[in-house]
């Protein structure tokens, strides 16, 4: 199954769309002339460990003792 498909293909292969989905867990995002606009991915019910969501995101962790020279205030 394409990775990216128009919303006029996909309304006539929806439910093959669908099952591929759901068969290989692979998003499909859906274009309306060439621009993206819709992405179908599986359902995820639990809930992800917050490291797992962040694992990757830092792209730069330099002089991490460093202040940052930003003062901050406890919240009440």
């Amino acid at each position: 199954m394409k990775s990216e498909i128009s919303k006029s293909e996909f309304k006539a292969k929806a439910l093959e769309v669908l099952r591929a989905v759901e068969d290989t867990g692979q998003p499909v995002l859906i274009t309306d002339r060439g621009v993206p606009t819709v992405e179908v991915r599986p359902y995820r019910g639990q809930q992800r460990d917050a490291k797992q969501i962040l694992k990757g995101s830092v792209l730069a962790f330099e002089k991490p003792e460093e202040p940052t020279g930003e003062r901050w205030e406890a919240l009440d």
